[in-house]
């Protein structure tokens, strides 16, 4: 792997980016709006999931919203996150909190594809019950705090 760091870091896609006075700055603040939409967007499900917000709302329908603009703020952040990758492979490869935000983004991803191929066939049940079950507000709790940890593992990545 650290030999893939290496080629990546000496590409040109790599050395353009890290050379460029805006091209970072640029990719970054492009990162940081993905992560707006894709967090902002799981976040109001997480916590309708709790039944802290939208209690009003049908968690099927909103779901059937957000989780769209997730998938776009998904998109947007692998790109952007391989871009910025690719600008400093082989000091990020040894990073910690870059190696501990790729643990939770695991966690994470596998926890939505739970939701997607096992909870979101049942949505529709649970808005017809007079509360939701104890398991979609531990969903949404476990959620909101990997979300939470992989943005504060983010932030750390410059500072370690």
């Amino acid at each position: 792997m650290l030999e893939f760091c290496q080629w990546l870091d000496q590409s040109s896609l790599g050395t353009t980016i890290r050379q460029s006075l805006w091209l970072f700055p640029a990719i970054e603040t492009v990162h940081l709006l993905g992560m707006a939409a894709l967090v902002g967007t799981i976040s109001v499900l997480d916590l309708r999931l709790l039944g802290w917000v939208a209690r009003g709302q049908s968690v099927a329908q909103l779901a059937a919203r957000l989780i769209p603009w997730a998938w776009v703020g998904f998109v947007v952040q692998v790109i952007t996150g391989a871009l910025l990758f690719s600008s400093e492979a082989v000091k990020i490869y040894g990073n910690p909190a870059f190696r501990l935000k790729m643990l939770l983004l695991s966690l994470v991803g596998l926890q939505a594809l739970i939701f997607q191929t096992v909870i979101s066939g049942k949505l529709e049940a649970w808005d017809r019950r007079p509360s939701l079950p104890a398991f979609a507000k531990v969903a949404g709790l476990s959620s909101i705090l990997l979300w939470v940890a992989i943005v504060t593992a983010g932030r750390f990545i410059g500072f370690v």
